[in-house]
């Protein structure tokens, strides 16, 4: 049987928030695949919070070592 988490989805208004972007760039990103995972749920897209942190993390800039 699947894991299940009780995890709430984010709505696009909410990672808009989240990300400090508009909604409109959400579905730019999306049109071009370039945005974190999203789940549909009917017709509404849904992030899960780790899917997004997870997108943050691999968009980072690389570390820079200042000694280097």
């Amino acid at each position: 049987m699947p894991k299940t988490t009780q995890e709430k989805l984010l709505s696009l208004p909410d990672l808009a928030d989240y990300l400090g972007v508009p909604v409109r760039t959400l579905y730019s990103w999306r049109t071009r695949r370039e945005g974190p995972r999203a789940i549909k749920v009917g017709r509404a897209l849904r992030f899960r919070l780790a899917d997004v942190d997870r997108w943050i993390e691999e968009h980072a800039d690389p570390e820079h070592d200042p000694t280097g």
